[in-house]
């Protein structure tokens, strides 16, 4: 059984304060992009519980860290009689990028081998093993647009529906910790303050018309990225250049995308060797 999990982007990002468990509140919108890994399962014979195989981009790290085979543990030790699988993973999705492709990974081997195998888990309960995996991960399940709160766990599903315009998604190749962004939007300020220059809450920017979003719709990360990576800051001024409607960074980046008008023809000035999609 296959399936082919899907990335997402983030519509704004405000970092609302630090928790005391360490992780940090926030608010953001996650909306899915049709830009798609591949993730297989069978039954094996092997005496190994998994089984796994990669194709497409190199995954860093090793294999026992990779969320899907995380997610396979996770199920076993609630369903002891769960087979053995082969699990071939084919990765399209840029790791690192901000994109949700590891979490998106997880959540759809969650509910691949929940399908597969006829484990009749309900989607609060995905949702809660999901959470265990990663905060990204409980978004991929139910995968339609959300704004999201607490550590980006908390979901509201929200009709939002950006099917008029076409997607332009371009990543560097650079990769970008989330911690170390993070840690540098903490430094020398009060984390519980850094979103009280919003004049609006995302939740209701995301409302008004897309025309209004460049200047109203902002993700924190971005002050400290671009900082330290001005060409991914000069990404998102060339998306502008080209007549994007909106353009930001995703998550912690280091992927930036611009919404267009599907009419309109793009001539970037960019690096060539830059993962560009347009969608």
């Amino acid at each position: 059984m296959i399936s082919f999990p899907n990335c997402k982007i983030n519509l704004g990002l405000h970092i609302v304060n630090k928790r005391a468990d360490g992780f940090h509140n926030l608010e953001t919108i996650f909306y899915p992009i049709p830009l798609n890994d591949a993730v297989e399962i069978i039954t094996s014979s092997s005496t190994n519980p998994v089984t796994y195989s990669t194709t497409g981009n190199t995954i860093d790290g090793a294999a026992d860290d990779n969320l899907c085979i995380k997610a396979y543990h996770l199920l076993k030790k609630d369903f002891p009689n769960l087979p053995n699988i082969k699990l071939h993973l084919h990765k399209v999705i840029p790791t690192g990028a901000g994109l949700g492709g590891g979490s998106a990974d997880a959540a759809f081997a969650l509910k691949l081998i929940n399908d597969k195998y006829q484990l009749n888990l309900s989607t609060s309960k995905l949702l809660n093993y999901a959470l265990q995996l990663g905060s990204d991960c409980p978004f991929f399940i139910i995968n339609k647009p959300c704004f999201a709160t607490g550590r980006g766990e908390v979901l509201e599903e929200l009709e939002l529906d950006l099917s008029a315009f076409k997607f332009v998604l371009i990543n560097p190749n650079i990769h970008v910790n989330t911690g170390w962004a993070f840690g540098e939007l903490a430094k020398g300020s009060d984390v519980s303050k850094l979103s009280d220059h919003y004049k609006k809450p995302i939740k209701e920017i995301i409302q008004q018309p897309i025309t209004t979003w460049r200047e109203n719709l902002i993700n924190d990360f971005e002050k400290v990225v671009f900082e330290k990576h001005p060409t991914i800051k000069n990404i998102k001024e060339e998306l502008y250049k080209q007549g994007a409607i909106y353009a930001a960074m995703s998550g912690s980046g280091s992927t930036v995308f611009g919404i267009f008008n599907k009419e309109t023809d793009l001539l970037l000035k960019i690096d060539s060797q830059y993962f560009i999609k347009e969608i």
